[in-house]
């Protein structure tokens, strides 16, 4: 079964840094979740984490696909 994770930063209209992570099979909508954050740098440590943690499951970089 095909899958996809997709993670991003950005930030919302009150300045904060948002973590947005959107996940489902390939073709189909999916599901998203928003993690509100009052610094940046809360933001990419969660971020770094959940990118080791979907890499030790088997998931890999959208570079890692297309060489």
């Amino acid at each position: 079964m095909s899958r996809f994770y997709a993670m991003s930063i950005e930030p919302n209209l009150f300045g904060e840094a948002c973590l947005v992570r959107r996940w489902g099979r390939i073709g189909a909508k999916g599901q998203s979740m928003i993690h509100h954050f009052e610094r940046e740098r809360d933001a990419v440590v969660l971020f770094l984490d959940l990118t080791r943690q979907k890499q030790n499951r088997g998931y890999r970089t959208l570079s890692d696909c297309n060489p």
